[in-house]
């Protein structure tokens, strides 16, 4: 009976062979020993005769997108850098630095501001009463007077000379009395000048009052907010040992990052390289570019000074802050960058999520190099992709929830 059952095998088997081989046997006939063409069995790893697998999308329309705070952003060619972290304190620009100070004895007789306001250059701050300055003021006066009337003699002098009615030697004489109360004019305006009178101020002299003769007015040589002051209502300022500083006004619409690189970093660093500053605590980071290399160590640490110069429009950026400045030592050129906020790990490697008109398919993808908050990717996205940059950790949660099988 065993022997029957493997005959009848084996003939069916002949049977389907040669169906196959016979180019006149039905198609037909074909299907019924399961071997006509396009119904080939199904391999077993399913990459024959089954659809290409579905890419799971997470269905979100704008709505949704901006319900769910998620920012997007199109991905583009970039530039990162290999960067050495150092530490830092924020300083004041030292070209950005002014010490107002007098240039005479007297008394603070008004303080016109106060420490943390804000001035512009040529701005009254203080008052101060001084003998010595009536005296250059009552001594220019009087030079400007006797000058004006000298001027006016020799003028007369000349045209009586010219109608050969005086010697000229009576001419000469007052032409020189000319020449020299002219020159005590002048004397007697660089004087005033040394004081600190302002130009204006000693045009309009024989127009003030007498009681103006004794005050000199303290102005701001400078544009910034004040951050010194070192006298108060009624103090004698001036020389013979007394207060000559009054006022320290910063601008700081600019400020220095003071770094300390070591000896062994010292090579790669040099002046013009861009140095990206941050500091704990605070959210924003700044971009600014190193202006002075210190070619001396220090003895003790064995680390020299590195100055990089920051832009501080916005007054974010406090002197005496502690900060950590990142220097760029190469730079480069890359295809795509992505905020380092759109990577998220998924099934042990990372991924982006990918908007498309439906909503965000997931992309699994290569990093390269990393600059601070940018990341650039080696594949797996192409520039010009719409990508989704923050929050992006509810939309792991959403592809980590179960789904139907299509």
């Amino acid at each position: 009976m065993a022997n029957g059952s493997f005959i009848a095998v084996v003939a069916f088997l002949a049977g389907g062979a040669f169906v196959a081989l016979m180019p006149d046997v039905s198609t037909r006939l074909q299907r019924t020993v399961g071997i006509a063409p396009g119904n080939a069995p199904t391999q077993a790893n399913g990459t024959s005769g089954q659809a290409a697998p579905k890419i799971p999308v997470v269905a979100m329309d704008d709505d949704r997108i901006k319900l769910a705070h998620i920012d997007l952003a199109t991905v583009g060619p970039g530039m990162v850098a290999k960067r050495l972290a150092v530490p830092g304190t924020a300083i004041p620009d030292a070209g950005r630095v002014s010490h107002v100070s007098v240039k005479l004895s007297g008394t603070v007789a008004e303080l016109r501001k106060n420490i943390g306001d804000d001035v512009t250059k040529g701005d009254v701050l203080a008052v101060l009463e001084s003998r010595e300055v009536a005296d250059a003021k009552s001594e220019y006066l009087s030079a400007r007077l006797a000058n004006e009337l000298q001027q006016d003699l020799t003028s007369r002098d000349k045209s009586l000379w010219e109608g050969r009615a005086v010697p000229e030697q009576q001419y000469i004489k007052s032409r020189n009395a000319a020449a020299q109360t002219e020159m005590r004019l002048n004397i007697a305006r660089q004087k005033l000048l040394a004081l600190g009178v302002e130009a204006d101020e000693i045009a309009g002299l024989p127009q003030s009052p007498d009681a103006s003769l004794r005050s000199q007015n303290v102005r701001a040589p400078v544009s910034g907010r004040l951050a010194e002051r070192k006298v108060e209502l009624g103090a004698a300022v001036g020389r013979d040992n007394l207060e000559t500083e009054l006022f320290v006004i910063v601008d700081l619409s600019r400020v220095w990052v003071e770094l300390s690189v070591s000896s062994a970093d010292l090579p790669q660093v040099r002046e013009g390289q861009s140095v990206r500053v941050s500091a704990r605590g605070l959210p924003e980071t700044a971009t600014g570019k190193i202006v002075f290399v210190s070619p001396l160590l220090d003895k003790e640490t064995r680390t020299a000074r590195v100055v990089a110069a920051l832009d501080n429009t916005n007054g974010y950026w406090r002197p005496g802050s502690f900060v950590t400045a990142a220097i760029a030592l190469s730079e480069r050129d890359v295809g795509v960058v992505v905020p380092a906020t759109a990577i998220q790990n998924v099934d042990g490697g990372k991924a982006i999520f990918v908007r498309n008109k439906d909503g965000f398919e997931k992309r699994s993808v290569v990093l390269g190099e990393q600059d601070g908050q940018s990341v650039e990717i080696v594949s797996g996205i192409a520039a010009g992709e719409t990508i989704a940059v923050s929050n992006t950790f509810s939309l792991k949660a959403e592809f980590a929830k179960p789904r139907d099988e299509d």
